[in-house]
């Protein structure tokens, strides 16, 4: 057996290519901002606690999926109204998954509990299973879009949509 793949099955060398460390975000203008895993680690942090029935509880640590669609420009508080609502977030994990929310799901000051961008769980690092990143949404009966190995967010204009 080479010696990469008995590293990858010890669990003790990441499959290649390497896992990203990064996130990309994309507006719905097409422009893209690549934030670190560094980057986002520096960004104020909130913790959160996820629980559902029939899922162990368990605690993370994030930044406000909000504070990282602002970096796009996203309208945020009282300036997301009118057209700002037809916005929509889709997140994509490197296992194919996709979840979505409308930008208003994402902020507070219309939908308490919110969303978060977890870089950490509480007691220590994600696991490879689940990160780099993942997400968090506390408010939601079964965790079905807290959806792990985030590696893309992009905000889409539903106008647009035919």
């Amino acid at each position: 057996m080479p010696l990469a793949r008995l590293l990858l099955l010890l669990g003790l060398a990441a499959p290649w290519p390497a896992l990203a460390q990064q996130l990309v975000l994309r507006g719905a203008d097409g422009r893209e901002v690549t934030l670190t895993a560094a980057e986002i680690a520096a960004m104020p942090h909130e913790r959160q606690r996820l629980e559902a029935p029939g899922h162990a509880a368990a605690a993370f640590e994030g930044v406000p999926l909000g504070a990282l669609l602002a970096r796009l420009g996203a309208p945020q508080g009282q300036a997301l109204r009118g057209p700002a609502l037809a916005l929509v977030v889709v997140a994509r994990a490197r296992d194919g998954y996709v979840v979505s929310f409308s930008l208003a799901e994402t902020d507070p000051t219309l939908r308490p509990g919110g969303v978060f961008l977890a870089d950490r769980r509480a007691d220590g690092p994600l696991g490879p299973e689940e990160g780099p990143f993942r997400l968090v949404v506390p408010s939601e009966q079964r965790p079905a879009r807290s959806a792990r190995m985030i590696e893309r967010i992009e905000l889409r204009d539903m106008r647009a949509t035919p």
